[in-house]
């Protein structure tokens, strides 16, 4: 099967394969999807970036260590080797003043586990972990039920006859 194979790749490449013709229309309307509409050539523009929530309000985690999303917009953050805007008033030394939600202590602790003074390293760029939310609707449906739902869901059945 490679001998056939092979002989086919060197007349391609050397373009001596000719292109068999295609029988379904290049113009077929391409798949719905995120960005419906469109055909298979020609796509359609990307929708406007949707603008970031900004509630400050703490969100329900949906299961446990789950990085908690940013409740506020973070545009134009420096988050980098240089600095991070993020640490401004969420660090334990200005969480108090700024009435922000301190970081995790697990921030300030090293792989094995040891405290450390500043935040750690491999904790430094926020936005690898948590992310802020936008003003859209879902894509779509969605069914999922925290642990605790699902739980109490369960003792609720337990209990009755």
């Amino acid at each position: 099967m490679t001998f056939r194979i092979l002989p086919l790749v060197l007349l391609a490449a050397m373009g001596m394969v000719l292109a068999a013709e295609v029988d379904y229309p290049l113009d077929a309307p391409g798949p719905d999807g995120r960005r419906p509409g469109g055909t298979l050539t020609r796509s359609m523009p990307a929708p406007p970036i949707a603008n970031d929530e900004n509630k400050d309000l703490k969100r329900e985690r949906n299961y446990p260590d789950q990085p908690p999303t940013i409740p506020h917009s973070i545009r134009g953050y420096q988050i980098d080797k240089n600095g991070n805007k993020c640490l401004t008033c969420h660090s334990r030394a200005n969480s108090a003043r700024t009435q922000a939600t301190m970081i995790s202590i697990t921030h300030y602790m090293d792989r094995d586990g040891q405290a450390l003074a500043a935040v750690s390293p491999r904790r430094y760029f926020c936005t690898q972990c948590h992310v802020t939310q936008k003003e859209v609707l879902p894509l779509v449906g969605n069914t999922f039920e925290t642990i605790d739902k699902i739980l109490q869901d369960d003792a609720n059945a337990a209990q009755k006859p």
